[in-house]
Order: C-alpha cells, then structure tokens, then sequence
C-alpha cells in the first residue's frame, strides 16, 4: 500500500514538527491497511482527531458559532461519497464512506446527514471545540440576527487567518497568511494505492467565519477529491477557488494525458493560480506508483508511506 497525506496548503505553521509527526503517523496507519478506501478513511481519521488540522476537532467556526464538518471519499473505480455540513461528527471523513457504500446516493448534508452518521456508528454530539477556538470565537463579536446581518459581520472577516476587520486585503482573502495555529486552509487529505487501484478522501472544518451552513469544494466530488483508474487526487486551499475549476478532476486529468504525478501536480496548481489568483495544493498518486505534491501558498505538508 503506498498512501500519501497532505495536512492543508496555507500558511507556515510556527512549530512544524509536530504536524509533521502526525502526517506521518497518519500515513503509516493507512498503509497498514487491507485496500485503499480503508487506508484514506484510517489515515484521514488520525488528522481529524488532531487539533493542529483544520478538520473534526478543532475545526473552523461557523457564523453562528457551530463548528461543522465535510468530506469526501471516492475510489478508482468511481464509487463516492460525501457529507457535508455536520455539527458535533469528528469523522466526517466516515460518514462520507457511508454515502458510498450503504445508500444509493453521492451527497447527503446537514441534520440527516448527522442522523446518518449516527445510524451507522459513527460518533456524533462531539464537541469540536478547543479551548483556543472558542476563546477566538467569543473574541470575535458574533453577529445576532438573520443571514443578511450574518453576511455584513463576516464581510471583513471570511476566509481570513485574523478576526481583525482592519486586516490587510491579503489576510481577508485567506491566501497566504496563518495566525498561529488558526489556518482556514488547513484541510486534511490522503490518497492509496495497492498497486491496482486508488481511492481518496478529504475531510474540513470549513473556514473560520464563513455564512452559517457554507459548503466549500471539499464534499463536492471533481474539486476536493477525485479518483479515476488512471490515478487519484485530493485537494486544499480556497475552496470556493477550488470549485469554481475543480481542482482535483483537473489534476486527475492531467494524469490521464501521460503526465507523472508530480508534473500533474504542478501543472494543475500552476493553471488555478492563472485562472483565480487565490492559493491551493494538491497531492496525487499515479498507476506507476508515485506521489506527487505542489502548492502555491507559503507551505504544505505533506506524508508519503509505503508498504
């Protein structure tokens, strides 16, 4: 099994080493296991559990003060699932695997997707909370009243990596900065490879300050996660960059041309940072075995394992 992790392209973390010893812990647990689709859900669920990722515990903040979760999953032989806008499920990244493999469905959201997960033993009611989210949560003024109220509050405030509305535009727009341990780009994702087929999941906690029940790319199959026989992607950054050119079908693609892995990586981040001026990476596995990474924000960590 060979799998690689990526842990979100944003900014550079003040102390990476310990991130980067739970991507490789992460990538060791998908390895260890029996296909693909059992790798990316294992791998994944180690980063959701860990606070430094921007997914399940620890995730970014709703307008009206709810952590919610999504993600995505899809093997090579085009079986998906996703599940999106999740308050209290810490595995987002299992629910998705429930889509897929228990309903005839692609995509289920919000309370039913919750009921869902509960159904199928996957833990809900969590608190996705930690001490530092909500402390920066109760400093950031929360908006009362309807969605139009939400929306001038957060005006200044999506995507960004401050609560500051005086921010520079580069901050507001999310595409290269991190305060501490608060990155809005910090999605988590894996790709496996058993040497016949691939499978990909991405998991996310949304970005900090976004309209209460936003859904970014990474349920949405093509722009967060993609798998085709040819190889397979997973994708972070600016999600609704990501969507607007589905990122990880256009890195799948370019695998499907005769690029490697790496030159696919490359290429597809290279055309979304000409088509949206924002900031994303990208990892991938191809049908010869290798991995390929590429970001253009400050940083992107990333674990590759094999076994």
């Amino acid at each position: 099994m060979h799998v690689i992790v990526h842990g979100g392209a944003g900014g550079v973390p003040d102390d990476p080493q310990p991130r980067q010893a739970v991507l490789d812990e992460a990538a060791a647990a998908g390895t260890a296991e029996a296909t693909p689709l059992d790798a990316v859900d294992a791998a994944v669920r180690v980063l959701e559990s860990d606070v430094r990722f921007n997914a399940g515990v620890g995730g970014a903040v709703q307008s009206d003060g709810v952590v919610r979760t999504d993600a995505g999953v899809m093997t090579s032989d085009r079986e998906a699932g996703a599940a999106a806008g999740m308050a209290g499920v810490e595995h987002a990244v299992s629910v998705a695997r429930v889509v897929a493999e228990e309903t005839p469905h692609v995509f289920v959201a919000g309370d039913h997707a919750v009921d869902l997960a509960d159904d199928f033993g996957v833990a809900t009611d969590v608190d996705l909370f930690t001490d530092e989210t909500r402390a920066r949560w109760a400093d950031a003024d929360p908006p009362q009243g309807s969605p139009k109220e939400h929306l001038a509050w957060l005006d200044s405030r999506f995507g960004g990596s401050t609560s500051d509305p005086t921010a520079d535009s580069d901050e507001k727009e999310g595409t290269v900065t991190e305060r501490g341990d608060f990155s809005d780009h910090d999605t988590v994702g894996a790709v496996a490879f058993d040497g016949e087929s691939f499978a990909t999941a991405t998991s996310t906690g949304g970005r900090w300050f976004a309209l209460a029940g936003r859904v970014g790319d990474v349920p949405q199959l093509g722009s967060g996660f993609y798998a085709a026989p040819a190889g397979a992607a997973s994708a972070t950054g600016a999600g609704e960059d990501i969507a607007k050119v589905t990122l990880s079908r256009r890195a799948v693609r370019h695998l499907e041309d005769g690029l490697s892995a790496q030159q696919a990586a490359e290429t597809a981040i290279a055309e979304f940072g000409e088509l949206t001026g924002s900031s994303a990476g990208v990892i991938l596995l191809d049908s010869d075995g290798e991995a390929g990474s590429a970001f253009n924000s400050d940083g992107m960590q990333t674990s590759v394992a094999r076994r």
